[in-house]
């Protein structure tokens, strides 16, 4: 696939950065950016990425509010190739397969990652964050796909600063994913992984507040 594919939820994310004035930062991309299906570290790229990093080498989205950083591949620095590469030492067995980390929270040890295994018919794999906090990854689903997840948190930023608490203070205590419920459950493709048990392997080490999140999303809490 040479030509980037259309990616609505970028589009949205990156107009909501600028909308909202939450700050956005973006560089150039690689002049060779990698392939859809290529292989790398061993797994078949994710082609929403490959479009992505067909127009960015490197962003910083929602930069006010402490948002997430898609991790920086161009023709300078190779840092998505060497996380990746890091990964798959030390992370890997333990989350019982293979994932490529993509980016991250800003300042924390959340990582967003795509799951080749559970690819759908057109490559599009399935995103998930990963928690690295301790011995023993933590990981919730939060997208069909990274197109998906763009759309997601560029909802979740609007959210964020309709709340009355950040509009009087700029502070707030709405987090992603974990109060973004709602609007992860109109992700019907993740919504039927989820219920089909795709992520329970992944998800063994997850606490029972987790568990409940996990039921708001898939609409079978109490």
């Amino acid at each position: 696939m040479d030509d980037p594919m259309a990616l609505p939820g970028l589009e949205k994310l990156l107009d909501v950065c600028r909308r909202l004035m939450l700050g956005l930062k973006t560089s150039p991309p690689a002049r060779e950016p990698l392939k859809a299906g290529s292989s790398f570290v061993g797994l078949p790229f994710d082609p929403v990425l490959a479009s992505v990093y067909a127009r960015f080498g490197h962003a910083a989205f929602a930069t006010e509010v402490m948002g997430w950083v898609l991790t920086r591949s161009d023709d300078h620095v190779h840092r998505l190739e060497e996380s990746n590469r890091w990964w798959r030492e030390e992370w890997w067995k333990e989350l019982g397969m293979p994932v490529v980390v993509f980016g991250g929270d800003m300042g924390l040890a959340y990582t967003y990652a795509t799951v080749p295994d559970f690819a759908d018919g057109w490559g599009r794999q399935p995103v998930v964050r990963v928690d690295t906090y301790e011995d023993e990854p933590k990981v919730m689903p939060i997208a069909s796909n990274v197109d998906r997840f763009f759309d997601s948190y560029s909802r979740y930023l609007e959210a964020l600063v309709a709340d009355p608490r950040y509009q009087e203070t700029s502070e707030t205590d709405l987090l992603f994913p974990w109060h973004a419920t709602g609007i992860l459950a109109r992700d019907e493709r993740l919504v039927e992984l989820m219920r089909a048990g795709r992520f329970d392997a992944l998800m063994r080490n997850v606490d029972d507040e987790t568990r409940r999140w996990a039921a708001q999303v898939m609409g079978t809490s109490g």
